[in-house]
């Protein structure tokens, strides 16, 4: 008999707690951060990572290109940003 009134009573709780209006503020606050961030154009991690790797391998890229034009002005190390900014 005491599991039985005990079962009742946890059936209906459950049931109020479905109706109740915090169920529905959970569900339209859930909708609503879904459409903020939908519409903050986000990447996920795997498409961060990717343009990770390919930002480093442009930046190879560029360091081994600069130390061949220097080789090929004779010797003369490349401009930085800092010296262009100097001479003007």
């Amino acid at each position: 008999m005491r599991n039985a009134l005990f079962d009742e009573m946890l059936t209906r709780f459950s049931d109020v707690l479905a109706r109740s209006p915090a169920k529905d503020v959970e569900h339209n606050a859930k909708a609503l951060i879904k459409n903020v961030l939908l519409r903050m154009d986000l990447v996920d991690r795997a498409q961060f990572d990717a343009q990770k790797i390919q930002l480093a391998e442009v930046m190879e890229r560029l360091s081994a290109l600069e130390a061949r034009v220097a080789e090929l002005e004779g010797g003369r190390p490349a401009p930085t940003p800092q010296s262009l900014n100097a001479s003007s």
